[in-house]
């Protein structure tokens, strides 16, 4: 999601480095970053870690974009050396060299870090040439080397590209105490391969116990890099899954896909595509009939759609 405000300070040709958790390397790989610091989740260490880069790089006056609203964020750069441009949420505004009020009224994040990313270009004298609002597609950047895996492990399993039906049925962690993971996800594979569909999972490997309980009737294809399973979503007729980073990462790459809702809100957190389709809303899952027919609509569109 953070894709049109990356592009933004890509843009200004100045070298810009990434500071993200460690998965985030493998999607970036296609863009020209100045560098990458794996951040872990700690404030002393990750400090360090971004110490440790800017004495190797030398940078002069390095300045800082903070799209996470956390305070330790905040802190992290702060005490590192580098002035930042931020959200003021979390009580950090001492912390940031350029505080930014949030837009008034409920922003999807892409368009709430977009509107950050042009705050501190401005702040910053910088010319931003790009729109003033994020295109309504993320349009993420594959390598070579993604698209090849994606194609090889289809390969391996006997797939063909655009003939199958690829769902991730599970979901990282909870939303104010309640699963994101709907529940009917193995009865609609069967729904599927009952219409001689493929349906087919490659989950992380930390997430493959929890997939294989979730659907076990769907094909099981080996755990991929994240930028290999975006290359992935590309080639499948349809994605299903919930509202979870699979979503974004098929968003991301322009996938065909069903998002599932129940216990977030579809405008706020959902996938930032023209092609996906978004069922169920806050505090009310899709029922298994509304899933499947949807699906159904997907993949045999009509001729006027």
């Amino acid at each position: 999601m953070s894709l049109p405000s990356l592009q933004a300070l890509l843009d200004t040709g100045l070298p810009v480095v990434a500071c993200a958790r460690p998965w985030a390397q493998d999607l970036l790989a296609a863009y020209p970053l100045a560098g990458f610091i794996p951040m872990q989740g700690t404030w002393r260490a990750d400090r360090a870690a971004v110490r440790r880069h800017l004495k190797q790089a030398g940078y002069n006056r390095p300045r800082g974009l903070l799209l996470p609203d956390s305070l330790s964020s905040a802190l992290v750069f702060r005490f590192a050396g580098i002035a930042c441009a931020g959200y003021r949420d979390d009580g950090r505004s001492l912390l940031l060299r350029w505080p930014c009020r949030k837009p008034k009224g409920p922003l999807h994040a892409v368009q709430s870090w977009y509107h950050l990313t042009r705050f501190a270009l401005g702040q910053w004298h910088l010319a931003h040439t790009g729109p003033a609002e994020p295109a309504d597609e993320l349009s993420w950047t594959a390598t070579q080397a993604h698209e090849q895996q994606a194609i090889q492990a289809l390969a391996q399993a006997g797939l063909r590209q655009g003939a199958f039906v690829l769902i991730a049925p599970t979901a990282v962690g909870l939303h104010k105490g309640r699963i994101k993971a709907w529940s009917g996800f193995d009865g609609l594979t069967q729904s599927l391969q009952a219409r001689g569909l493929a349906v087919v999972m490659a989950p992380p490997s930390a997430e493959r116990e929890a997939a294989q309980a979730a659907a076990p009737s769907a094909q099981l294809l080996p755990p991929l890099g994240l930028g290999a399973f975006a290359a992935l979503t590309r080639h499948a007729a349809l994605v299903v899954c919930n509202d979870s980073g699979v979503s974004h990462l098929a968003a991301a790459a322009g996938a065909r896909q069903l998002t599932l809702f129940g216990v977030t809100h579809p405008t706020q957190t959902g996938p930032w595509s023209n092609r996906a389709t978004r069922l169920g809303r806050m505090n009310a899952w899709p029922t298994a009939t509304e899933v499947f027919s949807t699906a159904i609509e997907l993949l045999n569109p009509s001729p006027a759609a």
